[in-house]
């Protein structure tokens, strides 16, 4: 007997990646056997994203899509984030969906799914429970990570207690739950074991790891313990919450050579009375005493934020604070979105929505501001020597593509590196270009600076 097929579009940000991964898994082991094409699959799955306006559209329009094409026999599922938020409302949307499941109950999705093949009803099944836990025990032993090539994204915490105005994720996620020091670390010696090369860490939060379960600085601790597993070369961090940034943080990050001197701190703004509206963090002078603190403490640090033009209420006064603070702190990699109205969140209620147009012109502005910064930050590397992880080729140009310490997956800029070089290697890159966004350059032998 064949096994049962599968087929898992995931969307949205490198949290859902690692919801999906976790979802494969627990399918594998279940018996079934993933596939490319929906037209091979017995079930059809959608890791649905409700993040945004437009993540939601594109889950709809996918879900749509499969169901339009959907054989006979088939089931269409859709899990994840758009499905804890909407709910019935997702199924009313998609006609011929056969079953919804939250995203925190994923670990269900096998069960679930049996209930679904299972029924001889024409409506559709939901498995949505909202208080409850998703971390931890109640994984039924699937990881957290997501690979890709030389690196893996490693889940340590879900949920978010921040109560920013314009976010949806506690609806949907749910509040913060650090996951389990141990089940952490065991995943990534198996990562290292399977020649991971460099440790992505992602939460809503990272810097709130340890908090629900009484760990002060559990961050710093738990970055301590990765650092000494063998295998492992770097250990990333996404995702730092303004004001919780701590001196034990920065220590730590100065002190360990396997931490890639890189941050993301989402700041959101530069303005106080923007950031007291949006519910966050609205010290500025935190911000700029404490990138000087951390560049005085790693003078290579690499510093990534992101910004949201057009918040209700958003005045010219206010975006002009916004583009002096990117002028003062030139931080080396920006991304800048358009507010996206939700109605479902405080911020859907305010006064003063900023016109389309507007938030649009803004974003445009700063993001031209921010390349001429991009490039200057960039042009400071010609003539020294990176280590670069490999992630691509292009044989036909003969070129490599890799990464520096200064580039997350997925969300920075790349090395362009003449020749070809296997992927998964760490390699001494020496600088030869600057582009706005990427560097180019040639593998050295015998490099003179390697920065990690």
């Amino acid at each position: 007997m064949s096994p049962r097929k599968y087929y898992l579009l995931s969307l949205g940000c490198s949290k859902n990646t690692v919801d999906s991964e976790s979802i494969s898994q627990l399918m594998n082991e279940s018996g079934y056997r993933g596939v490319e094409k929906p037209g091979q699959a017995d079930v059809l799955i959608v890791n649905t994203c409700g993040f945004i306006g437009p993540a939601r559209d594109e889950s709809i329009d996918s879900l749509r899509e499969l169901a339009r094409t959907k054989k006979k026999g088939q089931q269409l599922i859709a899990a994840g984030c758009l499905s804890q938020l909407w709910g019935p409302k997702l199924a009313a949307e998609v006609p011929g969906l056969d079953g919804v499941i939250g995203t925190r109950r994923w670990m269900d999705v096998v069960d679930f799914i049996d209930r679904v093949r299972g029924r001889t009803r024409p409506e559709p099944l939901f498995h949505i429970p909202e208080n409850v836990l998703t971390v931890g025990d109640d994984e039924k032993g699937a990881w957290r990570t997501a690979v890709q090539g030389a690196s893996a994204y490693i889940k340590i915490a879900d949920g978010c207690r921040r109560p920013c105005a314009f976010c949806t994720i506690p609806t949907i996620k749910g509040t913060m739950k650090s996951r389990p020091r141990e089940l952490i670390l065991n995943e990534a010696r198996s990562l290292a074991e399977e020649g991971i090369r460099e440790l992505v860490l992602i939460a809503q939060d990272l810097t709130d790891y340890g908090s629900d379960i009484g760990i002060k600085d559990g961050l710093s601790h738990l970055i301590e313990d990765l650092c000494r597993i063998d295998g492992i070369d770097w250990v990333r961090l996404m995702y730092a919450y303004p004001g919780a940034v701590t001196d034990r943080l920065i220590e730590v990050m100065a002190r360990e050579p396997k931490v890639v001197k890189y941050l993301d701190i989402p700041l959101q703004h530069g303005h106080p009375a923007t950031l007291r509206r949006m519910r966050r963090p609205s010290n500025i002078d935190w911000v700029y005493s404490t990138i000087a603190k951390m560049r005085a403490a790693i003078p290579e640090l690499c510093v990534r934020t992101t910004f949201i033009v057009g918040f209700p209420g958003e005045t010219d006064e206010e975006f002009a604070g916004l583009t002096k603070m990117v002028d003062d702190l030139q931080f080396d990699r920006v991304g800048v979105f358009t507010y996206s109205y939700e109605a479902d969140t405080p911020s859907g209620a305010m006064p003063n929505q900023v016109p389309t147009e507007i938030a649009e012109a803004r974003r445009d502005a700063l993001m031209q501001q921010q390349q001429r910064i991009s490039l200057s930050r960039n042009q400071n590397f010609v003539g020294r020597t990176l280590t670069t992880i490999i992630e691509g080729v292009d044989e036909e140009q003969g070129l490599s593509f890799g990464r520096s310490y200064r580039d997350a997956p997925e969300v920075d800029g790349l090395v362009i590196i003449e020749g070809l070089v296997p992927m998964g290697e760490m390699v001494p890159v020496k600088i030869t270009g600057a582009l706005e966004y990427d560097l180019t350059g040639v593998v050295v032998q015998d490099p003179a600076l390697i920065v990690l």
